[in-house]
Parts: C-alpha cells; structure tokens; sequence
C-alpha cells in the first residue's frame, strides 16, 4: 500500500475519531438527564401501578371496559423507537421483539402507532398499518406528549375494536445494559401490573437502590367505585406509555454514549495500526533505497 494512501487513511481516522468523540461527551451529557427523569418517574409510575392493582382486586373491576378483554379481532401495538441511528442495537431489539409479536397474527389484523422515526419507517416500508405516529420527541417527555395518542386508543379499546393493546420499548437497566421489552397495556390486568411493577426497578446493579417506596396502602374510594376507575384507569394507560418514553430515552441516549465511545476507541486502535504500517511501509522503502545506493556505488568500483 502506497505511504500516500496510508497518511491519509490515518487522518481520516484522526477525523472521524474526532467527531466521535465528540458525539460522545454530547451524549454523556444528555444521558445523564434522562436517566436521573427515568429515575425519578419510577417512584410515581410504581405507586401508581399498585394502586391500580388493588384497586382492580378491591372493587371488582374486571367488568370495566379498559379491564375486560376486547371484543375485537384487532391487535394495536404501540412502539417507541429512537428517531437516530448510532446507538448499537437499541433499535434493532425492539424492532425484533415487534416483529416476533407480529408473525403470530395476520397483517391486516394489526395497529401500529409509532413513536420515533426508525420504528415509522420500518414498519412502513413494510406494509403494515401506521394509525399514528410521532417524531422528534423532545429529550424531556411531558405527559401531554402521549395523552392524546392514550386517549384516542383506549376509546377504541372500550369501543370493541381491540383485543389488546401492547407497547414495545427499550427498558433501561444500566448505561451499559438495556432490555426490549413487549408489555401488554390493555386490557388492564392485576398480574400484568405486579409483573411492570416488579421490573420498573431492576433487581441488581447501580440502580436497584434507588427504588423509593410510596405509602399507596390508606386510601377511601369515593364518590363510588365505577366513577373512580372511569377516571384512574385512563390515567394509569397513560402513565404506563409515559414510564415506557422515559425509560426508552434513558436507554436511547446510554446506549449511543456506549456505540461513539466503542467506535472512539476502535478508531485510535486503527490509528495505532496504520501508523505502525506507515513506518514499516517507510522503513522498507529506505532499506531498499540504500541497498540501491550501496550497489550503486559497489558496481562503480569494480
């Protein structure tokens, strides 16, 4: 390979490693964010969830509409993507686990809504139906960021049209480790619910002591049972989606830090390869140039 050639892969790599690191620190910045908004929303979305299971034992809810299974034929699948590429696998495993839910039911049986733009384009590309979608969410989720999406499905959820309701999304475990996850939302069960309640905070690792307990266990219902649950029961479909984009930005923003520091590194690893190339490439072009010379001068004297 030419000296010219390798010179300027090496600073080609010098650049790109540059930006990389770059794209790094940014990302460190805006993970450390997220992931103290995702953690200080578990508290909140696991009291809520427990008082939504007792609650359902308490008062008999299996007759309301968001609690009794759709009449229906139709699946609705909500899925949180990321709008950007350059996080490793974070996309590519919840687009997984969504296309594994999907080969068990017929095409044409199934809702799509999508938040972020790589969830939108692949399941477009696709054929599938995209009832709704949403892109370039803001790092700081708000509630009203889903409200309107919650409100549209659980109207068709209790108007018969779905069997169930489910969200896909990115679980975040730890900077270096996030789960995809399927959960169904709809219709609301009691042992579903112990089982989010159970993962919002992981059982091992730096934040399985951050868990905050709330006293959910006093509380009178009134004025009656149905009017309550007519209320709350929206409310905690919200929560439920709101806990899911917070936890899939934590995870979105931990996981690219992950890919732009692993690529920063690999990229001083060729670095240090080319470089090493580039003088041995040197050094046998001067040993040749002095064999020359020496021969040169050799065959004058004879």
């Amino acid at each position: 390979m030419a000296l010219k050639h390798i010179k300027n892969k090496i600073k080609s790599t010098q650049r790109t490693s540059k930006v990389t690191k770059a794209m790094e620190a940014v990302s460190a910045v805006k993970m450390r964010k997220s992931q103290e908004r995702a953690l200080d929303g578990r508290p909140y979305a696991e009291a809520a969830l427990r008082i939504l299971g007792r609650v359902s034992r308490t008062l008999d809810a299996k007759n309301h509409p968001l609690a009794a299974e759709g009449n229906g034929h139709r699946q609705c699948i909500i899925v949180v993507t990321s709008d950007k590429g350059l996080a490793g696998s974070l996309n590519s495993a919840v687009l997984k686990e969504v296309t594994l839910t999907l080969s068990k039911v017929q095409k044409e049986d199934v809702d799509l809504v999508c938040f972020g733009r790589k969830a939108y384009d692949h399941f477009t590309r696709r054929g599938y139906t995209v009832i709704d979608h949403h892109v370039n969410i803001s790092d700081e989720v708000a509630l009203d960021d889903v409200t309107t999406v919650v409100r549209s499905i659980t109207e068709r959820f209790a108007a018969g049209k779905y069997r169930t309701v489910s969200i896909a999304y990115q679980s975040f475990v730890s900077t270096f480790e996030q789960d995809a996850l399927v959960r169904q939302v709809l219709p609301l069960e009691p042992e579903l619910l112990e089982i989010m309640v159970r993962d919002i905070v992981p059982k091992t690792g730096k934040y399985s002591s951050q868990e905050k307990r709330l006293d959910t266990s006093v509380y009178s219902v009134e004025p009656n049972a149905r009017t309550v649950l007519d209320i709350i029961f929206p409310q905690l479909v919200q929560i439920m989606v709101y806990h899911a984009l917070l936890e899939s930005k934590a995870s979105e923003h931990s996981a690219r830090m992950v890919a732009m520091k692993n690529a920063t590194d690999k990229a001083k690893e060729l670095t240090a390869s080319l470089t090493l190339q580039f003088n041995k490439e040197r050094q046998t072009m001067i040993t040749a140039e002095v064999s020359e010379i020496t021969g040169g001068i050799e065959a004058m004297k004879t």
